[in-house]
């Protein structure tokens, strides 16, 4: 999800909230200690020289029950952040603690923000020989070969 959807769903709401991909909701009384431009330059096992840029929002349980943070607080954070760091429209990426700080993607049910799983993966899997996941076929859907019949000739 890029930063202008994040924001241009926060203008249509009147809480936040921010749902795990068990289900399970991040305590109401969470709050964003962070909002940042988080770059990422390396080199893969290709040798190929990479570079990611993503928006990173912490999300940290406080015990401040009392607290709420608000849309119209979280814009201003990020307008903030927008202009100071020069964050411009990238993907959204949220830090969330878990056994340790658990890396999440960022969707929206149109109610609540949803924390999805991401996955590592190998970005050169040409260089590595790693072969390319062979298509699934059904074998109904396979053509009845001639050689096999009584009259083919395969027997």
């Amino acid at each position: 999800m890029k930063l202008s959807a994040v924001k241009a769903a926060l203008n249509n709401l009147e809480t936040i909230g921010f749902q795990l991909a068990n289900g399970e909701l991040v305590p109401s009384h969470f709050h964003v200690t962070e909002v940042g431009k988080i770059t990422k330059n390396f080199i893969d096992c290709g040798g190929t020289v990479r570079n990611e840029e993503v928006v990173n929002f912490q999300l940290w349980n406080a015990n401040d029950y009392d607290h709420r943070l608000h849309p119209e607080k979280l814009l201003s954070i990020i307008e903030l952040s927008e202009k100071v760091l020069k964050i411009e429209d990238l993907e959204v990426e949220v830090e969330y603690q878990a056994e340790t700080i658990g890396k999440f993607g960022l969707d929206f049910d149109g109610k609540n923000f949803l924390l999805t799983s991401k996955q590592t993966d190998c970005l050169a899997k040409e260089g590595c020989g790693i072969p390319e996941a062979k298509p699934k076929i059904n074998l109904a859907d396979l053509p009845t070969a001639s050689c096999c019949s009584p009259d083919g000739g395969c027997c």
